[in-house]
């Protein structure tokens, strides 16, 4: 794959964020903006990609789709109506996707804490090899639990060395996400990520080294972790974009 193709960035918001309870956790105000706000802005400030595409609930395509202009969202191509499940609101988005993208970025609107680093990396990684995905070693000791005469109990421990937890980003080339995602619908496929999908089709999918940083904003205690880390995270950023500048200004 060459480096000419455009990257698109689909961000999945369409979920209800039953865990956290409340407002939908995308809508949340971080930092002065909406948790979706601060994650597109990472993508946004990001030289590399040419196009975002999110996905929401109905009543909110046309009013997010103006206030995303409206506080300079710029590569903002389209707001689509999302699915009844996360896969589906993929797969619609998927189809305002232009014919000049050669990489598509998946990556949870609750995840705002990603790298612009990590996000270069990803790309990199799924030019050279077709599919990548961002994944944390897990460091803790892992153990299945069984019940025993009604009660649940430690089972065995599973070895955590071949283990990762998977993060956004996941890139995959144009022609592999699509294939995956008609694939899926003709035969009933069900996935909770896109590298589920892709793997379907044999295609191998390479992991990049993830961030501790880069939480899935899911449950209370997260929110509350997300308000922690937030003053050190406008640090990041700032010198993140300062690197972007002076890389283009180099090249």
């Amino acid at each position: 794959m060459s480096d000419s193709g455009k990257v698109a960035v689909i961000i999945p918001a369409a979920g209800r964020g039953t865990r956290m309870g409340g407002h939908r956790k995308q809508f949340r105000v971080l930092g002065g903006k909406s948790v979706l706000v601060q994650t597109l802005l990472v993508f946004e400030r990001h030289a590399s990609v040419d196009y975002i595409i999110v996905a929401t609930p109905r009543d909110a395509v046309d009013p997010l789709g103006v206030e995303l202009r409206r506080v300079g969202i710029n590569k903002l191509l389209d707001v689509v109506e999302g699915g009844d499940s996360r896969q589906e609101t993929v797969h619609r988005a998927l189809a305002q996707v232009p014919e000049d993208v050669d990489v598509v970025l998946i990556h949870d609107a609750v995840r705002p804490f990603v790298r612009m680093s990590s996000v270069s990396d990803v790309i990199k990684q799924t030019r050279a090899s077709g599919a990548a995905s961002l994944a944390l070693a897990i460091t803790d000791t892992v153990r299945k639990i069984k019940s025993t005469e009604g009660q649940v109990v430690f089972g065995k421990t599973v070895p955590r060395e071949k283990l990762v937890r998977v993060q956004t980003p996941q890139g995959f080339r144009t022609d592999w996400i699509r294939e995956a995602h008609e694939r899926a619908r003709t035969e009933g496929w069900s996935a909770t990520d896109d590298v589920d999908l892709v793997q379907r089709l044999d295609h191998v999918v390479v992991p990049v080294a993830g961030s501790m940083m880069n939480i899935k904003i899911t449950t209370p205690e997260d929110w509350n972790s997300a308000i922690r880390y937030w003053p050190e995270w406008e640090a990041v950023l700032q010198m993140e974009e300062r690197e972007q500048i002076v890389g283009q200004e180099t090249r």
